[in-house]
């Protein structure tokens, strides 16, 4: 079974969504013709829930990795919420990390455990710095520091908020 990680921002801009979409459905295309896939997500708002959606609808296993006990208290959004609800009731596995809060720290150990669970890593990433510990970017240097492939997707061009 292939397993594919998820990194990614929350916010992604209106313009880059289709680019974002089109190369996450690629990937998952291109390592899902060889046998079973395996897709590992913390489900958050943006690129976890969209890559998710995708895994799912092109017949993957889910894993959702939990950052922390009060992980759902950080959706500000209601539609977000749900979306997180609704994907983790279809996920095949759940993680849990053993953070009681939502911390920098939680976020850093649940994206770490999933580039260390995956055999490539997909970063909707625009290749600046994290804004905090465990974002994006901090993800990506961590499997790369491991020789873990990691395909990164964005729109050229294209500056997230």
């Amino acid at each position: 079974m292939k397993r594919i990680g998820v990194t990614g921002h929350r916010d992604i801009p209106a313009e880059a969504y289709a680019h974002i979409r089109a190369g996450i459905a690629a990937v998952l295309h291109s390592h899902g013709q060889t046998g079973s896939l395996e897709a590992l997500s913390s489900l958050a708002a943006g690129a976890d829930q969209l890559f998710a959606v995708l895994a799912l609808d092109h017949g993957a296993e889910l894993t959702v990795v939990i950052p922390s006990g009060d992980y759902e208290d950080g959706f500000e959004d209601p539609a977000e919420l749900d979306g997180y609800r609704r994907l983790k009731d279809r996920a095949t596995l759940e993680v849990r990390m053993a953070y009681p809060h939502s911390t920098d720290e939680a976020y850093y150990a649940a994206g770490t455990y999933i580039a260390d669970n995956c055999d490539r890593l997909l970063a909707v990433w625009d290749g600046r710095p994290a804004r905090g510990l465990g974002g994006t970017g901090d993800i990506v240097r961590y499997a790369r520091e491991r020789g873990k492939p990691v395909t990164v997707i964005w729109c050229e061009g294209v500056e997230r908020a």
